[in-house]
């Protein structure tokens, strides 16, 4: 594959985690991890694991999606400011990751733990789900759309195999479109490449993790 390296892969969850729990003076944390991709998918997580503990004082989370143009969240749910979600986020930086969701559920059992407190047992519980994750390493794709004459393929196919580019979509009519996905350390080689066969259009679409 030419222009490949390990700068355009991340490191995410491969599933879900079962629950954890933490106890600490009678308030119980329960833990859960998610891989995620988009904002949507979190906020239906975040709804979901709410509605299971609607009995529960706390729902805090963090979040971090995105490995180019990185996004992240933490929120506190009514503790104290940076006492939940900020500790939460740094076990997801700790442990390397993104596209990963992470949420701390809290059963308040009487006996307040003051911000040193709980900012160690939001930490812990984030730690002990992240400790029971298994994970794996995927790659950052690009993805570029070309239209070419039929007479051009030949020529087409012959650069998409030299950069290993895997053909998404495809449309075979007079004028053929297809869209390609390659490793982002590959990109721009590829664009250039494609560029310098004179084919009807080149274009790049969108990044896909």
């Amino acid at each position: 594959m030419k222009g490949s390296d390990l700068n355009d892969t991340y490191k995410t969850l491969t599933a879900p985690t079962d629950e954890v729990i933490y106890k600490e003076k009678g308030s119980k944390f329960i833990g859960y991890a998610f891989p995620v991709s988009n904002e949507g998918e979190i906020t239906g997580i975040i709804q979901k694991i709410k509605k299971e503990h609607h009995k529960a004082n706390h729902c805090c989370y963090a979040y971090r999606i995105g490995a180019e143009s990185e996004q992240h969240r933490t929120n506190d749910d009514g503790e104290p400011t940076h006492s939940a979600g900020k500790p939460i986020y740094g076990q997801i930086q700790s442990f390397g990751l993104t596209n990963v969701l992470v949420l701390v559920v809290r059963y308040f059992g009487g006996v307040k733990l003051g911000v040193g407190g709980l900012v160690f047992a939001y930490r812990t519980t984030a730690q002990m789900a992240l400790d029971k994750a298994e994970f794996t390493t995927k790659t950052i794709d690009k993805e570029i759309e070309i239209t070419f004459a039929y007479e051009d393929m030949n020529k087409v196919m012959k650069v998409v195999r030299d950069f290993s580019a895997e053909i998404k979509e495809q449309v075979m009519e007079l004028n053929c479109k297809w869209v390609l996905s390659v490793r982002s350390s590959s990109f721009d080689q590829l664009f250039l490449s494609l560029e310098a066969l004179r084919i009807k259009e080149v274009k790049k679409i969108r990044v896909s993790l």
